[in-house]
C-alpha cells in the first residue's frame, strides 16, 4: 500500500458511527474507500452533497456526481443535493463532526496553512477556512515531508488558513495530537524509531508514555 492510501486507511479508523464528515480534496478523498465495516458515517461535500459515497469504479462514472475536487464519486441511498449556500450553512452552523484536510504546513499551536505557497499563483483557499472553523474535530492527513522539507513546524511560515484549529495530524510516519504543550506523538509507523520521526519534524515532539505502533 502506498503512503497516501496507508494514511487514508488510518484516518478512516478515527471516524465514529453517526459522524458527519467532510473530506478535503486530494489525499482525504481516499478515506471514503476505507470506512470500517459496521461504521455508518454521512459524507458532506461543500459543493452540495450530503450522503456521498466512495470513488466511482472505472466505467461507472457519472459526470454529474463528483466530489469537491471534480473527481467522480458515488452517492449512497438517501443522499441529497443542494446549493452551496445551504452546504455552507451546514458547515458554518457547526453540523460537521469531522473535517479532514491536507496541509502545506501545520505547527505546534494547531495553526494550519494549506492554500498558498508565497510567490505562486493560486485560485484561493475555497471553503477550507469555513471547514476548519465549523467542524468539531479537524484532522490533517498528509505526507510527513515535502521533498525532504519539514511540513510540521514550531511556527508556520506560509499564509495561514486558520489559527489554532488542528486537533490531530496523521502521516505515513505516525499519529500526532495537538496539545496545550505541543505536538504529542501517540503512534509510530512500524519499522521507524522516534529519532526517525523527530528528524523529519520541524517541531519538538512530545512522546506519549504509551506510544503505540501505527496500524492501517
Amino acid at each position: 500500500m502506498d503512503a497516501k492510501n496507508f494514511i487514508a486507511k488510518r484516518v478512516a479508523r478515527e471516524l465514529k458511527d453517526g459522524d458527519v464528515v467532510n473530506l478535503g480534496i486530494g489525499l482525504p478523498t481516499l478515506i471514503a474507500n476505507y470506512v470500517p465495516e459496521g461504521v455508518s458515517i454521512t459524507l458532506q461535500a461543500e459543493h452540495g452533497i450530503l450522503g456521498a459515497g466512495p470513488a466511482a469504479k472505472e466505467g461507472e462514472e457519472d459526470p454529474e456526481i463528483i466530489n469537491a475536487g471534480g473527481f467522480p464519486i458515488t452517492v449512497l441511498p438517501g443522499a441529497s443535493f443542494f446549493d452551496s449556500a445551504t452546504s455552507f450553512g451546514i458547515i458554518r452552523g457547526g453540523h460537521v463532526d469531522v473535517t479532514v484536510l491536507g496541509a502545506l504546513q501545520v505547527d505546534e499551536k494547531g495553526n494550519l496553512a494549506n492554500w498558498m505557497v508565497p510567490g505562486k499563483r493560486v485560485p484561493g483557499m475555497g471553503g477550507a477556512m469555513d471547514l476548519v472553523v465549523g467542524a468539531r474535530k479537524v484532522i490533517v492527513a498528509m505526507e510527513h515531508t515535502a521533498k525532504g522539507s519539514h511540513k510540521i513546524l514550531d511556527t508556520c511560515t506560509f499564509p495561514l488558513t486558520a489559527v489554532g484549529v488542528v486537533n490531530q495530524i496523521i502521516t505515513e510516519m505516525g499519529v500526532m495530537e495537538i496539545t496545550e504543550d505541543g505536538i504529542k506523538l501517540t503512534e509510530i509507523a512500524q519499522g521507524l524509531t522516534v529519532e526517525d520521526v523527530q528528524s523529519a519534524t520541524g517541531a519538538k515532539l512530545i512522546i506519549a508514555d504509551n506510544l503505540a505502533v501505527m496500524e492501517s
